[in-house]
């Protein structure tokens, strides 16, 4: 249902893991932004932009802990929002520490919860950060590890996300493949297993390929297995969808993984995307790690 009033995404999580990067991304694809708004102003701005900026239809907002007033106001001010009908998202972005520890070393800035840059008082202040921000992690839309993503793929990620969202409720839904020897991708809603589907990693003129080509493809796609599994997964995932629509949730991820995440993970996902296309879905789908082997 549309309500006239602005979408909002509000991107945050631990310093030093993409958020300036996230925000270039929204800007770049059309969204009013907003780096570092006080929080308690944001109920006034998004009043303003509502009565005298209508065109303003779509706002990306950085909030995060050097904005002083964030972690005793937020709460409150998003319950207020979502109570005078406003819709939006919470993108929380984190990484590892190890991550974050050598981006600060490498940048040399000073973490904003550290008094100096040395690399004891970074560990801290990385390790506090995440227990200040643990309950605004519980509350967010989307996780995403950018400790697994380079520059370019986190903004093909939000990109592919974002760039078609409107005020409309219909749900989005995430097709991503990706290789378990990289880890498990922290927003996924539904992860797939097809490491026991046989593996064209083994057939010599297949390997240097990637499931995106024609010879992968049509080899993977071959197997009866392969067929029965993508007959009856697609029909529990259409079974699925309606119940998550009615139950109001606007985003959903399907990860689907394989060892390497270049070969049979890449495959099923197109192929599922394929099947839920035809049943009307909108859908995006994003191979994390095809060009990593």
């Amino acid at each position: 249902m549309t309500t006239g009033k602005p979408h909002v995404v509000v991107v945050t999580g631990l310093s030093g893991s993409g958020k300036s990067t996230a925000i270039k991304v929204f800007e770049d694809i059309g969204y009013f932004c907003i780096d570092n708004l006080p929080v308690p102003l944001l109920g006034n701005f998004l009043s303003l932009c509502e009565k005298d900026m209508p065109d303003i239809t779509r706002i990306a907002l950085g909030i995060d802990i050097r904005e002083r007033t964030f972690l005793k106001d937020y709460d409150s001010i998003f319950t207020d929002l979502e109570l005078a009908g406003y819709g939006f998202d919470i993108i929380f972005l984190e990484a590892e520490e190890g991550v974050l520890q050598r981006r600060y070393s490498q940048t040399r800035r000073v973490h904003p919860a550290a008094a100096t840059d040395s690399e004891p008082v970074l560990l801290d202040a990385i390790h506090l950060e995440r227990q200040q921000l643990l309950a605004l992690r519980g509350r967010a839309t989307r996780i995403i590890d950018t400790g697994t993503l380079s520059v370019h793929q986190l903004k093909q990620y939000l990109t592919s996300l974002y760039s078609h969202i409107s005020e409309s409720e219909q749900l989005s839904i995430q097709l991503l493949s990706f290789g378990y020897k990289y880890g498990l991708p922290l927003e996924a809603d539904l992860v797939v297993d097809v490491r026991f589907l046989p593996n064209p990693y083994f057939v010599e003129e297949l390997k240097k390929f990637n499931g995106q080509t024609d010879p992968v493809r049509a080899w993977v796609l071959k197997w009866p297995a392969v067929q029965e599994f993508l007959t009856d997964y697609s029909s529990l995932v259409l079974k699925l969808l309606p119940c998550y629509i009615s139950e109001g949730k606007r985003y959903l991820t399907i990860a689907v993984g394989c060892t390497g995440g270049k070969h049979r993970s890449v495959v099923i996902a197109d192929q599922l995307a394929e099947m839920l296309r035809r049943n009307n879905y909108y859908l995006s789908v994003f191979h994390r790690d095809i060009n990593l082997e």
